[in-house]
């Protein structure tokens, strides 16, 4: 296990480095740079030698290679892949253009209906698409005109509201001075007139009470009827209740025998 460890190496002296074959590093043929990732499954596919099935999201160790196509500038990848039963190559590459994968060898992509329905919506003439353009810029167009239109009514909506809030408060100010201008010089003539009107309401209160009053002691001929006082005799004067007296009673005490609930025995007697 040292001999691992030393610095210098033992060449022998008929040692020929010719005779090496491998080739140097910067001799050796530059290609495609190719990285080994793990990656799910794009697509469900199925695998053309053997027939298997590999559902979409399968995860593999795959090598991933850089290839020269090029998508305007977005480069295109591939990959290559094992079967999962028959251990053959599958490679599919990566399409920008559909923001898509395609397969490439190995295995056949599943049939999937919303593709086809893409694929036939993208297959349109230039002059359709020269006309779907137009069609989306005049679209944008009023848009953008009818986005000006509810910031003008928005706006002007806003100036109403400011205008009746104003003269609101204008009306609410108003009030509110002449309010303070009728407590501030009319406070004296307000008491005054509540003073006024509450000695007429007594005064006419009095006068109905006597009105009442004499029609009630008055007979039918215009006599006035007399209080007759009836004497009492005095004998049948009571005379006034004492005062009260708040002068302390002495209550006489019981017998201790009596307050515990003891009965005394009669002695017999002798006679």
């Amino acid at each position: 296990m040292s001999e691992r460890k030393v610095l210098t190496k033992y060449y022998p002296p008929d040692f020929d480095p010719s005779a090496i074959t491998r080739t140097p590093k910067h001799l050796r043929q530059q290609g495609p740079k190719v990285i080994t990732v793990r990656l799910m499954a794009p697509f469900s596919m199925k695998c053309t030698q053997c027939g298997e099935y590999i559902y979409r999201g399968r995860k593999f160790n795959a090598r991933k290679e850089t290839t020269e196509e090029k998508y305007f500038s977005i480069p295109i990848y591939r990959f290559y892949i094992r079967c999962t039963r028959c251990s053959g190559e599958i490679t599919f590459v990566t399409d920008p253009k559909n923001m898509d994968y395609r397969a490439e060898k190995g295995a056949k992509r599943n049939f999937e209906p919303w593709r086809d329905n893409k694929a036939d919506n993208c297959q349109e003439t230039e002059q359709e698409v020269l006309d779907r353009l137009q069609r989306e810029e005049g679209e944008e167009q009023e848009q953008v005109e009818r986005d000006k239109m509810a910031d003008l009514e928005e706006k002007m909506l806003d100036s109403k509201r400011e205008m009746a809030i104003a003269d609101a408060l204008d009306e609410i100010r108003t009030r509110n001075a002449r309010i303070e201008r009728n407590e501030t010089v009319g406070d004296d003539v307000v008491l005054d007139a509540a003073r006024d009107q509450v000695d007429e309401a007594a005064l006419k209160a009095q006068e109905e009470d006597e009105e009442a009053a004499r029609k009630a002691f008055m007979t039918e001929t215009g006599e006035k009827v007399k209080r007759l006082v009836e004497d009492t005799a005095p004998e049948q004067i009571q005379a006034p209740a004492p005062p009260p007296s708040f002068a302390r009673v002495k209550k006489p005490k019981k017998a201790l025998a009596n307050s515990l609930g003891i009965k005394k025995k009669m002695k017999p007697s002798l006679v």
